[in-house]
């Protein structure tokens, strides 16, 4: 009978397309996959170090699988087992922990799965992290996230990201093509391209600093990949936003006007204080190019609040920056501290209940924002793509520049286009739409 193997993600979009390659490597092995909640004979724990009380998680995730099998075997993989490999192997239950380069070998480091009296530690010293491993993974029938590039050449003062994942690296243009054909052909309609640092693609794609290739290099060939109904751009830095990838996203075929760019601080001084690579004016000049070719663009802004040094003042010059411009959604981090990092060890630390209460006023804005931007949107005509799951009676689904719509369930709509236009915002904040072309029905055999 063969055994089985069940998964569990903590963290990023890249996380979820390494474990999708991951359960391939067991599904080759043998391996049946089930359901995390369900009996497995090993489960795979893949780690991240950017969640809070990321140990507080893991510890609850390990009693999850030891309840559904007190004598499964259990890996830990990822970000927090390169960074923090003795802690995680300390946990009661855990067998094996495998760090940055050791997790996408896990088959060869398990032998019958017999419960270790300790968890055993292979972790590379991150220098050794130089090779590049592609993935991508399927999250539901509708998209799929493509990893091209892992690790990052920053030094931004409060992340471990470097530590845990090593030096910025890419895939190669034509096994990324390869990928995306592969997906392309399973019927998946939107590929979100995800990374570490995904404006620096290029880097190591021969495993030296040759840049053969840019990002604005591979976005143009994913373009032409037939079968991509869509295509989209997870998170990108602004100073590596160019001009030349805004004005190919503008007239593209496949990629889509919705755009993830980190901000972190709307402070210049803080924005120092990080180490991030440009100033706000910069940001606001990004901005501003892709809205004077693209109004109905999408625009998604990471945003640190609690940094060590921010002042009132700091706050609200961010606060301020933000709302005044046209962005259409905020991601808010509560800055935490993380050994090993500069701004650890900086003065300033601003008391837990400030970083809260900061954080609670962006969140605030962001839902201003969000909603002023689907309000702008009342009236268009917009594709959607159609998601799988019934959620108590709806489906949902994303226009191309990320508006989220709602109608009564109909399983025929799962995984398909179609033209609407937006009518109104419902009282939970989605939005209602009629049909452009009246839905024909579907003949049933």
């Amino acid at each position: 009978m063969s055994k089985k193997v069940a998964f569990y993600t903590l963290g990023c979009k890249l996380n979820f397309s390494e474990t999708s390659t991951i359960a391939r490597s067991f599904k080759d092995e043998g391996f049946d996959r089930v359901n995390f909640s369900e009996k497995a004979d090993m489960y795979v724990i893949n780690t991240c170090s950017v969640t809070e009380n990321a140990d507080k998680r893991f510890k609850t995730i390990v009693k999850q699988a030891q309840k559904a099998n007190p004598n499964a075997f259990i890996a830990a993989v990822g970000c927090y087992a390169q960074l923090k490999p003795e802690e995680l192997a300390n946990v009661n239950g855990v067998d094996l922990v495998l760090g940055a380069t050791e997790k996408f070998k896990i088959t060869d480091y398990i032998n019958d799965l017999s419960k270790n009296d300790y968890g055993e530690v292979h972790s590379c010293e991150i220098e050794e992290a130089d090779f590049y491993v592609g993935s991508y993974s399927i999250g539901d029938r509708t998209r799929a996230f493509l990893k091209v590039q892992d690790g990052c050449d920053y030094k931004c003062t409060y992340c471990t990201i470097p530590l845990a994942r090593g030096i910025s690296r890419s895939d190669t243009m034509d096994n990324v093509l390869k990928n995306a054909r592969e997906i392309s052909a399973q019927d998946i309609k939107e590929i979100v391209l995800t990374g570490v640092n995904i404006g620096d693609y290029g880097k190591g794609e021969f495993g030296n600093k040759n840049h053969a290739h840019t990002f604005l290099d591979l976005v143009t060939e994913l373009d032409k990949v037939e079968g991509i109904e869509r295509l989209r751009i997870s998170s990108i830095e602004p100073n590596l936003l160019k001009n030349e990838t805004i004005e190919l996203v503008s007239n593209s075929r496949a990629f889509v006007p919705h755009f993830h760019i980190p901000l972190q601080s709307g402070s210049n001084e803080i924005l120092n204080k990080m180490k991030r690579r440009y100033l706000k004016e910069l940001y606001v000049d990004r901005v501003e190019k892709i809205k004077s070719i693209m109004s109905h663009a999408c625009i998604g802004v990471d945003v640190i609040v609690g940094f060590p040094g921010e002042t009132d003042t700091h706050f609200l010059e961010t606060y301020n920056f933000l709302n005044e411009l046209d962005i259409s959604y905020l991601h808010v981090f509560t800055y935490s501290e993380r050994d090993n990092t500069e701004a650890a060890d900086m003065d300033g630390v601003v008391p837990n209940s400030v970083r809260s209460k900061r954080s609670k006023m962006l969140r605030g804005l962001s839902v201003k924002k969000r909603r002023a931007f689907y309000e702008s949107q009342i009236g268009t005509t917009r594709t959607v793509l159609f998601e799988s799951e019934n959620k108590e009676g709806f489906i949902n689904g994303f226009t191309e520049n990320y508006v989220k719509v709602k109608t009564p369930w109909n399983p025929i709509l799962v995984n398909t286009l179609h033209q609407v236009k937006l009518t109104k915002i419902d009282d939970d904040g989605l939005v209602r739409f009629e049909f452009v072309n009246q839905l024909k029905p579907v003949k049933t055999l």
